[in-house]
């Protein structure tokens, strides 16, 4: 029996399925366009190479000329102390010693004082048609405002906020005057249940909830701030500052405050102080596979060298673009290629509130046109769903000022690349492939436009700096196209420092896999030119259109639901998402499994930890396939899952009979 089944994408077109088995087959590359390599910081795969190996031969060296286009306070006295960790009590490395920094500073203060003062800074533009345009003076003046607001409510330096907005200014504003004061702040998705924040507060320990009283979602509002109210019950914060977005009635306490009360009547000027450059940024909570989220710790120095460099260089920065990364706040693509990286390049980043498909399907399209957008960094998921929804809706619309497409969040596949490049990119604009994660703080493996040849598909090289490898559990290197364990060799600015609280947890996590290397959790292979292509992820955690979401969370929060008994999460290929959430499940004694006991454990989930984590599918049984020492074997129901027969060894299987009712089951529905 099964329930739950979302649409599928329609097949593509004989000509396109053609045009894509031609790349396949040929293993066709695309040279970077002569026009953009004659312009480009990185203008030949000859200067890349030899980049690549001067950054090899001396990497304090390199990365102190990458950290120096910052603004110090006080100079660093070493580039880097220590190594990767080996011990549960060994620190992790340690960057840019006994340097102090202010990252707002090197993102705003810079600029504001400077020739770009009246370029614009932010441009905003909300699901209902709203829009704002902020220069870099304004923002300066705004982020004084709100760090005097903040220091007013009692926040210190240390102090942790939560911050759970929609995408508007406020929230990158309200990032930055966290980063002003050195109170490290922990942003949590807006679409996040307030389950979800209330774990996230709790574990940080957040002082300061800033929120909207909702946000525009396809039409509809977001109810943030009663989330919020639920959230906090319980918890250390003790105020909530509110921004008035979409005016709809919220309760209110002794603990919330306006934003217009106390930000917009602040000071605008404001004397930042110098942190260390090992003083936390922020916390980002991303999925486990224990089912605990995650707190990923960013420092200031290193990680926001890494966000500079490689927004410079990954997306041969001109001070004339229009840059729009596509990614919500919440997500640490948001962090490093909406806020800090691009800000500290002096950038001018677009900001979009809503919905790709709201009011219709050519949203982002009208949205690059009119705002003359010329580098667009987005998912493979929205890239899929456009394909879904026509060509026709991007042929509506003037898309000449792209000159670069990015892709962050998953592997993409051929067919979505190409489609990406010849139908929004006019077969002009190269796409740069991104490869990293919020542990790495920024981009590891990508393409540099104006120098590397792209293939559909593959993520290409490591950026100068990185030293990324392809290799077996006992860490030598794999051949030419033999899958292995992605792995980084040595420290690099802006990786993760600690998990929060969790010291054991992140060296376990990250340097016990593979000996002396940080081990990124995905499987790669290389071809023969050198090209890495990531395969996905090697433990249970599923990636959903670009979010990583632990099974044991999803399987948790089925589990507490009164009418199940058992549940096993595992992810399935999807050709929209990247991968799919299915869920076997074993319901009580006594409780009949439909399809509306489907829906209604669907919508559990969705209340639990949001609607991202929402089952695809939910399949009922009577048993799920168990080794004989209880434990769920997870790799037989991906299988299942998967359309494909069960491979491998199931000789600890302690039911045969349970997997071969499962197949039958898929089967006789499909």
């Amino acid at each position: 029996m099964s329930a739950g089944h979302g649409d599928r994408p329609a097949p593509p077109s004989g000509e396109r399925s053609h045009a894509i088995e031609s790349v396949l087959v040929e293993n066709r590359t695309f040279d970077p366009p002569a026009e953009l390599s004659a312009h480009a910081q990185v203008a030949s795969l000859a200067d890349y190479e030899a980049l690549y190996a001067r950054a090899a031969r001396d990497p304090e060296g390199f990365w102190a000329e990458q950290a120096s286009e910052l603004h110090w306070a006080t100079p660093w006295t070493a580039v880097m102390q220590g190594g990767f960790p080996t011990r549960a009590t060994d620190p992790a490395p340690r960057w840019f010693v006994g340097g102090t920094l202010n990252a707002s500073v090197s993102c705003l203060d810079r600029h504001a004082a400077g020739p770009r003062a009246n370029k614009a800074a932010l441009m905003f533009e909300g699901e209902p048609g709203d829009t704002r345009v902020l220069t870099y003076a304004q923002l300066h003046r705004e982020v004084c405002r709100a760090a005097n607001a903040l220091t007013g409510l009692g926040i210190r330096a240390g102090d942790f906020v939560a911050i759970y907005m929609p995408m508007v200014p406020e929230a990158a504003i309200a990032m930055l005057a966290c980063a002003r004061i050195g109170a490290p702040h922990t942003v949590v998705f807006g679409g996040f249940s307030s389950e979800a924040l209330s774990d996230r507060i709790k574990d940080c320990k957040a002082k300061l909830v800033i929120t909207a009283d909702g946000g525009w979602r396809r039409g509809q509002i977001v109810p943030l701030k009663a989330n919020v109210d639920q959230a906090v019950a319980g918890s250390t914060v003790e105020k909530v500052l509110v921004l008035k977005r979409c005016a709809n009635e919220v309760a209110w306490s002794e603990r919330d405050v306006w934003w217009h009360d106390v930000v917009a009547t602040a000071s605008p000027k404001h004397t930042p102080a110098a942190f260390d450059s090992e003083h936390p940024l922020f916390t980002l909570y991303t999925s486990g596979s224990t089912g605990k989220p995650k707190g990923i710790v960013h420092t200031t120095g290193g990680y926001l060298t890494n966000a500079h460099y490689t927004t410079k260089l990954v997306f041969d920065l001109k001070d004339r673009d229009v840059f729009w990364c596509t990614a919500d706040i919440g997500w640490v693509t948001g962090h490093s290629y909406v806020v800090y990286g691009p800000l500290a390049a002096g950038a001018t980043v677009l900001l979009y509130e809503g919905a790709p498909n709201q009011p219709g399907p050519d949203r982002f399209w009208d949205i690059v046109a009119r705002w003359g957008v010329t580098i667009l960094y987005t998912a493979p998921t929205a890239i899929r769903a456009f394909m879904r929804w026509g060509d026709e809706h991007p042929a509506k619309h003037d898309l000449s000022s792209l000159r670069l497409l990015g892709s962050v969040g998953e592997p993409i596949n051929p067919e979505a690349w190409m489609w990406y490049r010849t139908t929004i990119g006019g077969d002009r604009c190269p796409i740069v492939d991104t490869w990293w994660q919020t542990e790495t703080g920024s981009i590891m493996i990508s393409p540099l436009p104006g120098a590397t040849p792209t293939k559909p598909g593959s993520a290409t090289r490591p950026l100068p700096g990185v030293a990324a490898e392809i290799v077996h559990k006992d860490g030598t290197v794999c051949g030419p196209n033999q899958g292995g364990f992605l792995v980084v060799r040595a420290p690099w600015p802006g990786m993760l420092r600690t998990i929060a609280g969790d010291h054991e947890r992140f060296v376990a996590t990250y340097f016990s896999e593979v000996a002396g290397c940080y081990f990124a959790g995905d499987g790669a292979r290389k071809d023969s030119d050198g090209y890495v292509w990531v395969m996905g992820r090697v433990d249970d955690v599923i990636n959903v259109a670009g979010h990583r979401l632990s099974t044991m969370e999803v399987e948790s929060a089925l589990v507490s639901h009164p009418k199940v008994a058992e549940a096993a999460v595992v992810g399935r290929p999807d050709e929209l998402k990247g991968q799919a959430i299915v869920a076997f499940v074993t319901p009580k004694l006594g409780v009949t499994a439909d399809d509306a006991l489907a829906t209604e454990l669907r919508a559990h989930v969705a209340t639990q930890i949001g609607a991202l984590a929402r089952p695809e599918e939910i399949r009922f049984a009577e048993a799920l396939p168990k080794t004989r020492s209880g434990k769920i074997m997870r790799r037989l129901l991906r299988e299942v899952a998967s359309g494909s027969t069960a491979r491998g060894d199931t000789t600890t299987l302690e039911d045969q009979g349970v997997l071969e009712s499962l197949a039958q089951s898929f089967s006789a529905d499909d």
